[in-house]
């Protein structure tokens, strides 16, 4: 690394909670494409330094493991998130996930340049992201946050959003003048292409084990296995039937494979039952997706990738990029960012197609207004989408009979992959993109202007401060809190602070205003002041400790009676 590759304009701070770095925790493209990317960052970011930005030091604890896991010996900083000015002299936070509007009014009191952001594309056809993206464009979002788009596809959705966003604001309020949006380049996910080296070993014990002919053609899918949320394999399964006469001319047989995990295990039987109905005279095999030991045999031991995906929950397509590594050619839908990652010379676009203006505008209202769950409107706008059926059989054809095909698509891909979707190609496209939104906030920094002023965090209309929102709830006033005088009471037999603490289970629930410790400190300042009291700005001096701290403390000690009014 040269000096200059690794300043801080550079980096991000990374915003870390395990669930979106962890598969253990439910494997879904997400958490895959997490921690594939953290683990990409530790091997091939040009950095002096790993930040991460943190709910909890055990959140920091987890990031660290995983850096060790990865062999870093560069230092390692954690920043909690309700101190985030300590990030300098990084001043960029990578979010794992579409730009969160919650993070701009998180900055707003720090001001609009105290930092930029950056997030990233998964799943966007949720309402949560849909909204989000509407609440982006009215909040305090700069020009210099970014959100990565993992495809062109997914780069035209999002401006959509926006620009629908837009408009509607713009007739709301007319006259309003509207942020910039925040930067949309398309940098692709990427992947560890030595992970997916094929073992030819593995891939022969597996075919041996499935009774798997030499010469057979296998066809692999590995994904999620959810009609709903995925793709639906009936198409697959009336493809395959279809296209197995031509390889049966050739004394061979198709095999389908599929390799991935059942949410609902109901499915599991329909599977096997609609494989043996639409495609009788081909193989059929069922292999977990959670065991890497699995996926690495059905990649060694498969000879086409086939993800025939008709699911707009898909934004991207992170498997058929790791089968291109693993030197097998693809047929996959022409759909989102397969656009994009599958080539001719690496594989075949079967055609897609999905309704017109107007037919499925009803399934939006009804997915809006909560008459239709998320899978529900998932599933009804699968059933609508087509992949030609025809064209995959044809694809089908031309890879099978054609072995020769295979392994010069085979090793395209894999060409393609180290030159393109390798973390280390990807990793410093990112770099390049927190560069160009540090030098960004740097000139706004010097030149000030609109948006750039710290807000009141007391004052976010999205988290106002309870004083502030609920001001008419109580009886009593600020005002009179400043001059009263308070005197502790005898405990006279009765649990003190610490065993109040436990007997109300606030250590166990995580429900702390202060420390048990803390609270006694100023309990013992306020009984230090005998009968006459004292106010909460005296036991303030007579601690140190900040006034905020003696208020939200003198609250909880009048609350359980340890403390009570001079009068």
């Amino acid at each position: 690394m040269t000096e200059a590759s690794t300043q801080p304009a550079s980096n991000a701070a990374i915003w870390f909670a395990g669930d979106g770095y962890d598969p253990s925790k439910g494997i879904n493209g997400r958490r895959v494409a997490g921690e594939s990317f953290l683990r990409g960052f530790f091997n091939h970011a040009a950095v002096a330094e790993f930040v991460s930005l943190t709910h909890f030091s055990a959140d920091h604890v987890t990031f660290a493991d995983m850096a060790r896991a990865a062999k870093v010996t560069r230092p390692l900083r954690e920043v909690l998130l309700h101190q985030p000015q300590r990030m300098a002299p990084v001043d960029v936070v990578y979010y794992p996930a579409p730009l969160d509007p919650v993070e701009c009014w998180r900055r707003a009191p720090h001001g609009g340049a105290a930092w930029a952001l950056c997030g990233i594309t998964h799943t966007t056809a949720t309402l949560a992201v849909m909204r989000s993206i509407f609440d982006l464009r009215s909040a305090p979002q700069m020009p210099w946050d970014a959100l990565i788009c993992t495809s062109q596809a997914v780069q035209q959705s999002m401006r959509t959003l926006m620009e629908l966003a837009e408009t509607h604001l713009a007739s709301r309020f007319p006259g309003a003048i509207l942020p910039t949006r925040p930067l949309l380049p398309v940098i692709p996910l990427g992947v560890h292409a030595d992970d997916f080296r094929p073992d030819p070993g593995a891939g022969q014990a597996l075919r041996q084990r499935l009774g798997i002919a030499e010469g057979d053609v296998v066809a692999l899918t590995i994904a999620r296995l959810t009609p709903d949320e995925k793709f639906d394999p009936y198409p697959l399964f009336l493809a395959m039937e279809a296209a197995a006469p031509d390889l049966a001319a050739t004394g061979a047989r198709f095999h389908l494979v599929l390799c991935g995990q059942f949410s609902d295990p109901s499915w599991t039987p329909a599977f096997a039952e609609a494989a043996a109905r639409l495609m009788p005279g081909c193989g059929y095999h069922l292999l977990d997706g959670g065991d890497p030991v699995q996926r690495k045999a059905a990649l060694s031991g498969a000879d086409v990738f086939v993800f025939p995906i008709d699911n707009v929950q898909e934004t991207y397509g992170l498997a058929p990029v790791e089968a291109m590594a693993a030197g097998l050619p693809l047929i996959v839908s022409d759909w989102d960012g397969m656009k994009d990652t599958v080539t001719p010379e690496v594989g075949i676009r079967v055609p897609t197609e999905m309704p017109g203006p107007g037919e499925a505008t009803h399934l939006s209202q009804r997915f809006l207004g909560g008459t239709d769950r998320y899978l529900q409107f998932l599933g009804q706008l699968s059933a609508m989408t087509r992949v030609s059926v025809p064209a995959l059989t044809r694809a089908l054809v031309t890879l099978g009979t054609d072995p020769a095909l295979r392994r010069r698509m085979g090793a395209a891909g894999q060409a393609r992959v180290r030159s393109l979707y390798d973390w280390r190609r990807v990793i410093p496209q990112m770099q390049a993109l927190w560069a160009e939104q540090s030098t960004m906030l740097a000139h706004a920094r010097t030149r000030g202007g609109r948006g750039m002023a710290c807000a009141d965090a007391a004052r976010l209309p999205v988290a106002p401060a309870p004083d502030v929102m609920f001001a008419g709830y109580p009886s009593a006033r600020l005002s009179a809190r400043e001059t009263r005088l308070l005197r502790a009471i005898p405990l006279a037999g009765r649990p003190d602070v610490a065993q109040t603490f436990d007997l109300r289970r606030y250590q166990a629930s995580l429900r702390l205003i202060e420390t048990p410790a803390r609270i006694q400190t100023i309990l013992d300042a306020f009984a230090a002041s005998g009968a006459a009291g004292a106010t909460e700005g005296a036991v303030a001096a007579a601690t140190g400790l900040h006034p905020h701290v003696v208020g939200r403390s003198t609250l909880w000690l009048l609350k359980y009676n340890f403390l009570t009014e001079v009068t």
